[in-house]
């Protein structure tokens, strides 16, 4: 199979495992030695940017409390069950550090202190997504998991990512395939 890296995964709606229901999942780095994904879809209740932004230490708490809404209230996205403490930043390309990933020509995977810093305080990102955990598979696992029906793939869109509101992710994913969640069974043929 050809990397993955770079797209989405989309659930199946008869998905078994109950942390990856209805997730769209970017794949941030698929090879030989498994793969690593990022849910894109599921906010983490009652958990905002500006919680993490005082439990990290990172700013004086007079300037977070000063940070407009559209920062502080930004949502921490469920990236997935694994390493569920760590923090991933996708961003858009304008945003590099020594540490940056490049996952597709537009984004990158940031997971430092310092992209968390420029988002509340800049120079931020044009675009970007936080979330708590990732995703992670041995090597063939996600491959078995597609051959087993459990997974769609498209290919990336920056609109899903960062434009379409957190909560019609999943619906927009399976639009983009002209499908919806009706027409889909576990009998469906592979693609």
């Amino acid at each position: 199979m050809n990397s993955l890296e770079g797209q989405f995964l989309v659930a199946m709606p008869d998905m078994a495992d109950e942390r990856f229901v209805e997730s769209v999942i970017l794949v941030v780095g698929h090879g030989a030695e498994g793969a690593m994904g990022l849910v894109v879809n599921h906010e983490l209740a009652n958990l905002r940017f500006a919680d993490i932004l005082d439990e990290l230490d990172l700013g004086d708490p007079d300037a977070i409390i000063r940070l407009p809404d559209s920062i502080r209230e930004r949502a921490v996205m469920r990236g997935g069950p694994v390493e569920k403490g760590r923090g991933f930043v996708l961003h858009s390309g304008d945003y590099h550090s020594g540490n940056t990933y490049t996952v597709t020509e537009d984004i990158g995977l940031t997971a430092t202190l310092d992209i968390l810093k420029a988002m509340a305080f800049g120079p931020a990102p044009r675009s970007a997504l936080f979330a708590l955990g990732c995703c992670g598979w041995s090597p063939g696992q996600l491959e078995n998991e597609i051959g087993a029906n459990g997974w769609l793939t498209i290919p990336f869109s920056r609109e899903l990512l960062f434009d379409v509101p957190v909560e019609e992710r999943y619906d927009r994913a399976l639009e983009s395939l002209h499908i919806t969640r009706a027409s889909l069974s576990s009998e469906a043929g592979h693609g």
